[in-house]
């Protein structure tokens, strides 16, 4: 890599970042990430949802103490800085240089599906980062044939596999090396075998936890498809993919897919292989539209060095009209992650997006995070208030239920400016962290939707009033736009009983 590339890197990673930190300023957090957050006070080799990496790295942002949106942001920022550096290598390995990596990381900068999955501390990001460097490692191995990338390459299928197991169509793909007679003499030159046993002894722990519990990915699988990924339509997808990549890269990405299978790229023919074979089996799966934007990232080189060698080269003057309407994708930006305030947004962006606003709320906001500050703020003011209400022998021993993973997280995170007692949940990874022992005569629940909502939490005891309704007029879902605390004493069970009463309620 040149000094002139690495300059077009360098202000490439500094404008990446200025738009995080400014999306950082103006919004608060999604629901996932609270989740995601108190995973790091619940260090385990494996969680309901997700695989281990995510609570390693929420532990070490917890040393912080912080509730900062910058701070909880901090590896998801970091590892998008290192997406850009990687895909900028894979561009210069497989022959491109100033030109293409510029046009390149135009398209990844304006695209709003890299936005917000960019933003948020979810294992989305770190996927990404690793399915990229993946790609990297498998890129140079099929380059140069050396033993250390394959055993690189081990690792990092390894780590990615323990941080997303949508790695698992990364991993697929990679089957490509044995169907070309150059890789596949390597691999047995190599004693692919051994790699195979190393990757399975790393992701061990994992599995042993996942076997222990019953496989619970598996039920959460079930019920994603159930609830989403059953209902999705091939044109449906491909649509939201297109517009979320910012149809204006499609001048970048259809070229990747004729770059691909071009004879200037035949010695990559393996990774142009593997490439297709991912994107077989995650349709083949019916996987959502973001579920792509890994491979993407590794498509995009592919057609960058394709203009820059093969059209740009011979009418070098085409740069500059294909930069001007790639630019132009910038106005597409904020549709991707909050760089400007929430009013400012409702009065010019979100007019835009045409979104029929649901019963009983005011504006149809789609991304949680460009309000959740001010709903936060009300909704433990409001059990603050409720919390208050009772004399201290019976604040002493209180404590809040979450029906919702994101409402027990927001009190567990945000609840120590209001003196707020500690909160569990029955849903998701919160299901294994609920207390044990007798359960306290009061309790505060709290739930999305109205006053009927009543009818979850009296099974379990004798008295159950609601005490107050929480008003979110920038719901994206009708059972959103309400939420209700409600009272709840003398219970049934003890916490022990009331865990197994849920054991098959958990993603509910």
């Amino acid at each position: 890599m040149n000094k002139q590339t690495k300059l077009v890197l360098l202000i490439f990673c500094i404008a990446k970042l200025a738009l995080h930190l400014i999306a950082d300023s103006n919004s608060g957090f999604q629901g996932d990430e609270l989740l995601h957050i108190q995973t790091g006070n619940h260090l385990a080799f494996g969680f309901m949802e997700f695989p281990p990496i995510i609570s390693v790295l929420a532990f070490l942002q917890n040393l912080f103490h912080s509730e900062s949106v910058f701070i909880h942001h901090i590896y998801s920022h970091l590892a998008s800085i290192l997406i850009l550096i990687y895909v900028s290598k894979i561009v210069v390995e497989l022959g491109g240089k100033t030109k293409a990596v510029f046009l390149v990381l135009l398209c990844i900068l304006i695209a709003p599906a890299f936005g917000r999955s960019q933003q948020l501390f979810q294992p989305v990001v770190f996927s990404q980062l690793f399915w990229v460097l993946n790609f990297f490692w498998l890129t140079k191995y099929v380059k140069y044939l050396d033993q250390k990338y394959l055993w690189l390459l081990t690792i990092g299928a390894a780590i990615a596999f323990l941080t997303k197991y949508d790695a698992i169509f990364f991993i697929f793909g990679v089957s490509s090396l044995l169907f070309f007679k150059t890789t596949r003499q390597a691999l047995i030159d190599h004693k692919f075998w051994w790699n195979i046993v190393v990757f399975i002894l790393l992701i061990s722990p994992n599995v042993i936890w996942q076997y222990l519990n019953n496989f619970p990915v598996l039920r959460m699988f079930n019920r994603l498809y159930e609830m989403h990924l059953d209902k999705l339509t091939p044109i449906g997808v491909l649509g939201s993919l297109a517009l979320s990549l910012n149809p204006l890269t499609l001048l970048i990405s259809l070229l990747a897919m004729v770059s691909m299978f071009h004879q200037s790229m035949k010695e990559y023919r393996p990774l142009s292989l593997s490439i297709l074979l991912s994107v077989l089996l995650l349709a083949l799966c019916q996987g959502k539209g973001y579920y792509f934007y890994p491979i993407a990232l590794t498509m995009l080189p592919f057609g960058g060095i394709f203009w820059e060698n093969v059209i740009i080269a011979k009418r070098k003057w085409l740069i500059y009209p294909i930069s001007f309407v790639l630019l132009l994708g910038v106005f597409l930006i904020p549709f991707g992650m909050p760089v400007f305030p929430l009013e400012s947004y409702l009065k010019h962006d979100y007019p835009h997006e045409n979104r029929e606003v649901v019963i009983g709320g005011q504006f149809n906001v789609r991304f949680e995070e460009r309000y959740s500050k001010e709903k936060w703020d009300v909704t433990l003011k409001e059990l603050k208030t409720v919390y208050d209400s009772f004399p201290n022998p019976e604040k002493n021993n209180t404590i809040i239920w979450g029906k919702h993973y994101g409402q027990a997280g927001a009190v567990n995170l945000l609840g120590n400016q209001h003196n707020l007692p500690k909160a569990f949940s029955l849903h998701g990874s919160f299901y294994n962290w609920i207390p044990y022992g007798d359960m306290p005569n009061t309790i505060i629940a709290i739930r999305y939707g109205d006053a009927r909502g009543a009818d979850f939490f009296e099974p379990y005891f004798e008295e159950v009033m609601p005490a107050k309704s929480i008003y979110n007029p920038y719901a994206d879902k009708e059972e959103r736009v309400w939420q209700t605390v409600f009272i709840c004493k003398k219970p049934k069970q003890t916490f022990d009983e009331l865990k197994t009463l849920f054991k098959d309620r958990v993603y509910e």
